[in-house]
């Protein structure tokens, strides 16, 4: 699994929005940030400004657990559209997969090419530590509930996702509680 933090947006535009709550101003908002992000769930709407960009190349087997924010938004390398483009490699599964699986795969792949199975029965025959790229929206809220609800979670993609994120935004300390 591998994951970056590609930008990040909206903390001084959350201060501003957050100011006129206040009727306050912007260097006062920043200052009751910190206060407010473990509030009541209405005062900490102002999470709901403050996005992230993140390059995720993940197995589909955690992506269809990320699945569940749907407070974000995805774009991803499609399967539909590229799975058959290459034969696949060990290197595409997030563990060492078994060489005869390695090999019905690529099987599959020779046969969709040679149009003697539909794409559905090739996505069938996928495992799912496959790899898949996607670019995820999600903004602080939202990795705010996703670190409540998974930061001790068995899978260890999870923690990696958390640890990685948390080491790489501006932030962090709206996302993980206070000790």
């Amino acid at each position: 699994m591998k994951v970056k933090v590609l930008s990040e947006h909206g903390y001084e535009e959350s201060a501003l929005g957050f100011s006129l709550s206040y009727n306050s101003t912007v260097e006062r908002a920043k200052e009751l940030f910190s206060k407010f992000a473990w509030g009541k769930s209405g005062e900490t709407k102002f999470l709901e400004s403050m996005y992230i960009w993140v390059d995720v190349d993940a197995p589909r087997f955690w992506w269809s657990e990320a699945d569940t924010y749907r407070i974000s938004t995805k774009q991803s390398a499609s399967t539909m559209h590229t799975l058959a483009k290459n034969f696949v490699k060990s290197e595409d599964f997030e563990y060492p997969i078994m060489p005869r699986t390695l090999i019905d795969v690529n099987h599959l792949i020779d046969d969709f090419t040679k149009k003697r199975i539909t794409i559905a029965e090739l996505k069938n025959g996928l495992p799912d530590g496959f790899l898949q790229r996607r670019i995820w929206v999600i903004n602080y809220r939202t990795l705010q509930n996703i670190y409540a609800q998974r930061h001790n979670h068995r899978l260890p993609q999870w923690h990696t996702f958390l640890d990685t994120v948390l080491s790489q935004i501006q932030h962090p300390e709206f996302i993980k509680p206070p000790e």
